[in-house]
């Protein structure tokens, strides 16, 4: 028995060694290493959230309460470099546990599944957004003149469906279907051309425009005042990196697509166009925070973003394609290629769902379909070229005085003229189509036609001998319209609603392109057998009755000289308007007229378009790829010479000093200063740079070691870094007695911050700025610390160099 106990006290006491020896220190690594992936945001997680779990952080603080959209500021500029790094360290984790364990291979799938998976659920949501933000457009619109009785929901296409006497007329839209009514007609079973009623009509008209107009105010003033305008500069300067709290949220999202189905449906001049892309934005920012890779990572959840404005596009155009290539060269600030490839999944989700929805109720997507049987000719280059000259005038133009006025406007003067009583996509339809024999609009009726000398007679023929008195008309109200259109637009476009400003421009293009067109195909008539009009004119085609002049395709490319002249968009412009008309043979026509018009309107009012203008006029700080400082230009003259003094060197540069400040000090120096950031130099009489801490992460640190540690008080000397060896022949900070234990906050230092020299050009520092997404670079000589250049300072150079 002795025996049997002794055997079993020695095996006890073998075990608690084997348990010291191996199992503990074991027990320990796993909680230290448990405690470190805490730090970065991993933790072992369940089948269900691998992808939640995968957050990374640059230092090992623990919560202090932050939430995760406190990463940055209101209004703050991201830091690039810091968050491409921190998903780089993140991802480096990953694929370590993935060589460990089986659930680290699932994390690392799950993973690279989000990316994908967060785009399509952007796609899905942004439409079905877009196809209520259609039907509720259309219905609201024509709620303006009229109501369906059978079924007061549908609108007035979707109400005369059944009915088989319906045309393309827009003189005499009531009366081409029998099952809309007008008001005064169902009011008082009277026609509303009759001129006891056309009071009442017009009234009405005014009344539910400025109630649409009123109401969309209000909602946007008192609920989301972030819903008004197109959106698209504040998402091209928070692609940039800017940070707008609020911006892109679900107020945002609410009261931009109830306010912009309200704002169409008032008769502004204005487009919903544009603002789709702010609330696919906001779809994207929304869906983003659902995946912590995203959510807590600034730079990637703008990758996400990039994908979004992508969709925008497609669902407000019915273009994947160019709405992919309005990201890459509009929107976005940094597009990798797997961006473009997600981009492009985005679009393509996007646009399928909107077909799904049907909002058209035809099944296509394109919103201004072009059936042009006739080849363009080379002689029409010209023509073009007019076109493209007159739409970068209309943009250069335009861009100047939206800035200098933004007004209201009424729709007082829209009702008599029918060109600006419908509706601005009708209206564009309506001057894209191409006249044929079978054609009753006032546009296509060219009376008495002349083929090879012989008079004949047709409604749709294109070589007019004595123009119509209805053409005539037309022009006339064309010409009206086209002014009404060109200031409504400049006034509209900027005010306190949900606005956008596609398709208003592409109206005024298309109405001077319209008027262009049936002026040539009069001025060909008489000359039909001389050059260079028999080039254009053929016996065959006036025969069949088809025009010698596609006066809607001179409507396609006006539209696209207009679009391009106001954005200075080229090679995505072009392929919107291919996918929106799906003309793919007019290419060339559409690229000649995007060219010009962007050189033309680049010449007038300098680069940039309507959206780099706001921009500018909010102070948003961006930078543009076109700015161009002089050559010759240096970093020292921003601190010596130009008005960026005034921020850096004009005052003295705060600044924290190693193993030199108490936490008293660095608490008042925070008081002092708002900035974002402080630079770490050696000693209050030796500035030689050690690093750069930004305020978040001192701030941060500071509150969370003072609760922690109630030894740190606020004599604590606080330590940044190591003193480096060859600063050790400096003088020691002075070593003071009975002195409180010290504070060292050297994980939150960055000690490879961005700097260059006085001698430094400064188009090199604008291009650091534009090329690695810099807050702020810091001005050494011989690794003395001399001034800091934030971003803004690079605007203001900029600005003064202008």
């Amino acid at each position: 028995m002795q025996l049997l106990a002794a055997i079993k006290h020695l095996h006890l006491h073998l075990g608690q060694w084997v348990w010291i020896l191996k199992i503990a220190p074991q027990k320990k690594r796993q909680k230290m290493q448990q405690h470190q992936l805490d730090c970065l945001g991993i933790r072992q997680p369940s089948f269900l959230a691998l992808h939640t779990q995968l957050a990374l952080c640059d230092y090992c603080i623990p919560d202090t309460g932050a939430t995760d959209d406190g990463q940055y500021d209101d209004f703050e500029t991201i830091d690039w470099l810091k968050d491409i790094g921190r998903h780089r360290r993140r991802r480096r984790e990953l694929l370590r546990r993935a060589r460990e364990t089986w659930r680290g291979r699932l994390t690392v799938l799950v993973d690279g599944l989000s990316g994908w998976l967060c785009v399509g659920l952007i796609a899905i949501a942004a439409g079905l957004v877009a196809g209520i933000v259609d039907v509720g457009t259309a219905w609201m619109s024509d709620l303006r003149e009229g109501i369906c009785p059978g079924a007061f929901w549908l609108n007035r296409e979707q109400c005369c469906w059944s009915a088989n006497d319906t045309a393309m007329d827009a003189a005499n839209e009531e009366a081409a279907c029998q099952q809309w009514y007008p008001w005064p007609e169902l009011i008082f079973d009277a026609s509303a051309t009759d001129p006891q009623n056309y009071a009442l009509q017009y009234s009405l008209y005014v009344t539910w425009s400025l109630l649409f107009a009123l109401l969309t105010a209000t909602l946007v003033r008192s609920l989301a005042p972030y819903a008004c305008g197109s959106g698209i500069p504040e998402i091209k300067t928070i692609l940039s990196g800017f940070v707008i709290r609020g911006y892109l949220g679900w107020w945002t999202l609410l009261v931009k697509s109830l306010g912009i189905m309200l704002a169409v449906a008032s008769g502004l001049s204005l487009g919903k166009e544009g603002p789709m892309v702010h609330m696919a934005a906001c779809c994207g920012n929304i869906i983003a925070r659902l995946f912590p890779k995203y959510n807590r990572n600034e730079a990637k959840k703008r990758e996400v973003l990039s994908a979004a404005a992508a969709a925008g596009v497609s669902i407000a155009f019915g273009a994947p394609l160019g709405g992919v290539l309005f990201s890459l060269e509009e929107a976005s600030y940094y597009f990798p290629l797997k961006t473009l490839w997600r981009s492009f999944f985005c679009s393509m989700v996007a646009a399928s769902v909107l077909k799904l929805v049907n909002p058209f109720g035809n099944d296509h997507l394109v919103l201004f379909a072009v059936n042009y049987r006739s080849a363009w000719s080379a002689l029409e280059v010209g023509p073009f070229v007019l076109l493209g000259i007159l739409g970068g005038l209309f943009g250069a133009g335009f861009v100047k005085a939206n800035v200098a006025a933004v007004a209201s406007l009424t729709a007082l003067a829209a009702f008599p003229n029918p060109y600006t009583r419908m509706g601005t996509a009708r209206l564009v339809r309506l001057l894209f189509s191409r006249c044929g024999p079978e054609d009753v609009s006032e546009l296509c009726d060219f009376g008495a036609v002349a083929v090879n000398g012989t008079a004949t007679t047709g409604t749709g023929a294109a070589v007019v001998v004595a123009g119509d008195a209805r053409l005539d008309a037309a022009l006339w109200k064309l010409s009206i319209a086209y002014l009404f259109k060109i200031v409504a637009t400049v006034f509209t476009f900027g005010i306190k609603v949900p606005s956008g400003l596609f398709i208003p421009s592409l109206a005024v293009g298309a109405i001077a392109g319209r008027i262009v067109g049936s002026l040539l195909e009069q001025l060909a008539a008489p000359n039909a057998a001389y050059f260079p009009f028999n080039r254009l004119c053929s016996a065959a085609a006036v025969a069949q009755g088809q025009p010698c002049v596609n006066s809607g395709l001179y409507a396609m490319v006006g539209a696209a000289a207009a679009l391009g002249g106001v954005t200075r968009m080229t090679l995505s412009l072009v392929a919107i308007m291919l996918e929106l008309t799906g003309g793919l043979e007019y290419s060339l026509p559409l690229m000649i007229a995007a060219l010009t018009s962007k050189w033309v309107g680049d010449g007038l009012s300098g680069g940039g378009g309507i959206y780099e203008a706001h921009i500018r006029l909010n102070g948003y700080p961006f930078l543009a790829s076109w700015e161009r400082p002089a050559a010759d230009a240096a970093a020292a003259d921003v601190d010596d010479a130009s008005a960026l003094a005034g921020d850096v060197m004009r005052r003295p540069l705060r600044v924290l000093r190693q193993a030199e400040d108490t936490v008293d000090e660095i608490n008042r120096l925070l008081a002092e200063c708002q900035v974002n950031g402080f630079p770490v130099v050696l000693s209050a009489d030796y500035h030689y740079l050690i690093g750069f801490v930004t305020r978040r992460d001192l701030v941060m640190a500071i509150e969370y070691y003072r609760k922690k540690d109630d030894s740190i008080v606020g004599q604590s000397v606080v330590y940044f870094a190591d003193t480096p060896a060859a600063f050790a022949d400096q003088p020691a900070a002075p070593n003071r007695r009975n002195s409180p234990k010290q504070l060292n906050l050297s994980r939150i230092v960055d000690l490879a911050p961005i700097a260059v020299t006085d001698q430094t050009p400064m188009f090199v520092v604008l291009e650091m700025f534009r090329k690695l997404g810099l807050r702020q670079t810091l001005v050494t000589r011989n690794g003395r610390l001399l001034g800091v250049i934030t971003k803004k300072d690079a605007l203001r150079y900029l600005e003064n160099l202008s």
